[in-house]
């Protein structure tokens, strides 16, 4: 993987930067494992708009990931590794020795041939999922399960990687590479290595057509907009209307106010939180 630059033949590609697809070894999904998927351009169950400056983008296949990794001490070889446009991590297609196809998220040093292997006998081999009471501390993992059997939720952008510091009473403390420390139960499952495309967060877009490729839409200032729109809208000029901290639309604080609940139930999980508070 490296990052690839452009000639500088408009002002916006000077400056435009993407991740090559060296590793990429295939250009068309396994259709068995795709499905269609439904735009929802940032709106809740209710059809209202949940999540603003949401929209448009490129039509996207849905490639159907297998998070739980739930086929236990049946082999499997990696046959293709490839781009998921759904998220920032690449896929790999796996052919398991009973005919069934999967598609897992690519580790770093997973290659077409190898094989892999889910359960409590699999060995400790990048892409082989385990239990955590399994796997050795210091070792670097991801799509972890914070319930087990639920699949896994955490460590799965590119990039990421998460390491075992401690095992002790039922669970093994995560080290996440945002720096919180948390408490997850030794019968989860976690996959070994480092999540693929490591340099994904090194690119740059370089010019605003990109971002709407991506689906994002544009952004407005609120002291802009007519005080029916937005609390900072109105007045004459730059005026703002004399509000003292910033705000959203409807009225919530915009910086620094907290909005996770209190006494939620994984709180007692953490040890130590990402601004390194225990």
């Amino acid at each position: 993987m490296a990052i690839k630059k452009f000639k500088p033949t408009t002002p916006s590609m000077r400056y435009r930067t993407v991740v090559d697809f060296a590793e990429i070894t295939t250009d068309k999904p396994c259709k068995s494992l795709t499905k269609g998927k439904k735009r929802i351009s940032g709106r809740g169950s209710n059809g209202r708009i949940t999540m603003r400056r949401r929209g448009g983008g490129h039509k996207k296949l849905l490639r159907l990931v297998d998070f739980k990794r739930d086929k236990h001490d049946i082999e499997a070889k990696v046959a293709t590794v490839e781009y998921d446009p759904n998220r920032s991590a690449r896929i790999a297609l796996l052919h398991y020795t009973d005919g069934e196809k999967r598609y897992i998220l690519w580790p770093v040093g997973l290659n077409v041939g190898d094989r892999v292997l889910s359960g409590e006998t699999a060995k400790v081999k990048v892409g082989c999922t385990l239990p955590l009471s399994k796997i050795p501390m210091g070792t670097i993992i991801h799509n972890i399960e914070l319930t087990p059997g639920k699949g896994g939720q955490l460590v799965r952008a590119a990039g990421c990687g998460a390491q075992i510091t401690a095992k002790s009473g039922g669970y093994c403390v995560i080290r996440l590479r945002s720096g919180e420390e948390r408490r997850v139960l030794e019968n989860c499952y976690a996959t070994i290595g480092q999540v693929g495309n490591v340099d994904h967060f090194n690119t740059t877009d370089g010019k605003a057509g990109v971002t709407r490729h991506k689906g994002r839409r544009p952004k407005v200032r609120g002291v802009v907009m007519n005080p029916v729109d937005h609390p900072h809208g109105g007045g004459e000029g730059k005026s703002g209307q004399g509000n003292p901290h910033p705000v959203s639309p409807t009225g919530v604080l915009a910086k620094g106010y907290k909005t996770r609940k209190k006494h939620k139930y994984s709180d007692r999980l953490i040890m130590k939180k990402r601004g390194g508070k225990k």
